[in-house]
């Protein structure tokens, strides 16, 4: 019978551990400029030894000397006035016996500190989707479950403006989910099951509105339906559509309704225009897509000339009616390095002029060499590894970038002074071994940087390509093979567009060795329709 009873074994293993300081050099290396400002700043509010390289700023240190040196003035001047009778008519503070004597005495401490209002506080945000609809919606004279149901909507549009969800997805939507096995939780299983074609088990991905755990109250099919209309007859047209279809067909009707209101004809806009433009948004929009332009002829029973008018009509529609208030703001790129040339040679500059440049309080140094309590001393001796091993960090960083883009000049000096045309195959395995360092390396310290350069501001990613081979064996990046495909078919007639198997013999023609199957896959990766599509049928 076996016992427990303890043993000592020893087992030797290999193990690849990640110290503290390396998994902070890797992360400091993926950061870009704009990442590692904050970062700097957040590691200065938690570690007091960190401090700003600023002159304009007085440091702790120089300010804790100066009072040192104050202090032994005074002391020496004290020593040489030994024995003489100090005047008492020079210890009266004559400032502050003047502040007190001009004070008006119903002066509050409120008062003295006021706290002015921050500056954004005046700047007007943009007005979203949603806000606009609530807007309206406040100006409406409607019931609270009518309003209430409306606001749901609005709550569940996307930022497109349509309507995504169904309506048992609205109506299962609960403002928080009840206990489960409570009443309320039976309840609305008893009335999800009552209701036609509701699935059980189906979980709702709308948001749920705010408020107490109870279901919307008086949240109707009925109700639903005459608030999402209600919803769709505001502005912008076209508001809480299901589809592009209804989007355009919504659009269509507002036409339709102004044209009824004025003429017969404004604006070159015809009844007939627009008879011809709701038969083909509501049925033809695929051959509208694939521009068969006779095919669609046909179908409505209406000459080709007819159609031609109806299709660039279409075209000023609006598919995406939420983008006019939900804009997306444009993305700030601030370059980390430049590429500037000093004669005939290249140098790459570090952009660090935001950056806070880091040093070591010494005044905190002071507290590991006196009486202090061994805790203090702990704690601040924790605080210096800390922050040089910060401060070692981004001078790593800042070296491994700088020879990574070396590299990239030395290899692409011909994009540099002539174009992107001139753009050369770069692998990050082959800059690495140059390097001299692991290609994750490489890959961290082009991650989310960008470079200035004559010819525009590009991120360093986009300097690494792979290559088609070529009959000379020079390569061919495959960027340019992209740009040389969209140049051929920008190019061609269209009533005559050019086959991929064409674009294929024009590109071996020259010197570039690829297939139709490659042709066609960056194609489709630059979103270009095929030759039927694109083809112009009269």
């Amino acid at each position: 019978m076996a016992f427990l009873q303890p043993k000592l074994n020893l087992r030797i293993s290999q193990k690849q551990i990640l110290t503290p300081g390396l998994v902070q050099m890797v992360s400091v290396l993926a950061l870009n400029k704009l990442e590692l400002k904050d970062m700097i700043t957040a590691e200065m509010v938690e570690n007091p030894v960190l401090e700003e390289m600023e002159s304009t700023v007085p440091l702790l240190d120089e300010v804790a000397g100066r009072e040192e040196k104050r202090d032994r003035s005074e002391v020496s001047e004290g020593e040489v006035t030994t024995g003489e009778k100090n005047d008492p008519f020079d210890e009266i503070d004559f400032g502050s016996f003047f502040r007190d004597y001009l004070d008006p005495g119903y002066r509050s401490p409120a008062a003295e500190v006021v706290e002015k209002p921050s500056f954004e506080n005046f700047l007007s945000n943009p007005t979203t989707l949603t806000d606009h609809l609530m807007w309206q919606l406040g100006s409406l004279h409607v019931g609270p479950e009518l309003r209430e149901a409306a606001e749901l909507v609005i709550g569940n549009l996307d930022d497109d403006g349509y309507l995504t969800a169904s309506e048992d997805e609205l109506l299962g939507v609960t403002r928080a989910e009840p206990e489960s096995g409570g009443p309320a939780a039976e309840a609305e299983a008893q009335s999800a099951a009552d209701e036609p074609g509701a699935s059980v088990g189906h979980k709702s991905n709308v948001i749920p509105m705010p408020g107490p755990a109870v279901p919307i109250p008086g949240l109707t099919r009925e109700v639903l339906r005459e608030s999402i209309t209600l919803v769709q007859g505001m502005d912008p047209v076209g508001v809480a559509s299901r589809d592009l279809r209804d989007c355009l067909l919504a659009q269509l009707a507002h036409q339709q309704q102004l044209l009824q209101h004025h003429s017969a004809q404004a604006n070159g806009v015809t009844a007939q225009l627009l008879e011809d433009c709701v038969a083909i948004a509501r049925d033809h929009l695929k051959e509208l897509q694939n521009k068969q332009y006779r095919e669609v002829a046909r179908a409505i029973g209406r000459p080709v000339e007819s159609v031609l008018p109806a299709v660039e009509y279409i075209k000023t529609l609006d598919p995406r009616p939420g983008r006019r208030y939900n804009k997306t703001e444009p993305r700030l790129i601030e370059p980390d390095v430049a590429f500037v040339k000093n004669g005939e040679q290249w140098v790459v500059v570090m952009n660090e002029d935001d950056v806070p440049q880091l040093r070591l309080n010494p005044t905190y140094r002071r507290l590991l060499r006196g009486d202090t309590e061994k805790e203090v001393r702990t704690y601040v001796k924790e605080r210096y590894k800390s922050a040089i091993q910060l401060i070692k960090n981004i001078e790593q960083r800042r070296q491994t970038i700088t020879k990574v883009c070396y590299v990239i000049i030395e290899r692409q000096r011909e994009f540099l002074d002539q174009g992107i045309d001139q753009l050369k195959p770069m692998m990050i395995k082959d800059v690495a071994e140059e390097v001299g360092v692991h290609p994750s390396t490489v890959s961290r310290a082009v991650a989310n940087k960008y470079a200035h350069t004559p010819q525009g501001v590009f991120e360093l990613r986009y300097f690494f390509s792979e290559s088609v081979a070529g009959p000379e064996g020079g390569g061919t990046p495959l960027l340019i093979l992209k740009r040389r495909v969209k140049k051929l078919i920008e190019d061609e007639d269209p009533a005559r567009p050019l086959t991929d198997e064409q674009i294929t013999r024009i590109l071996q023609s020259q010197g570039i060795q690829v297939t139709r199957r490659t042709v066609a896959k960056y194609r489709e990766d630059m979103r270009i329709p095929s030759t039927h599509q694109r083809r112009a049928k009269n």
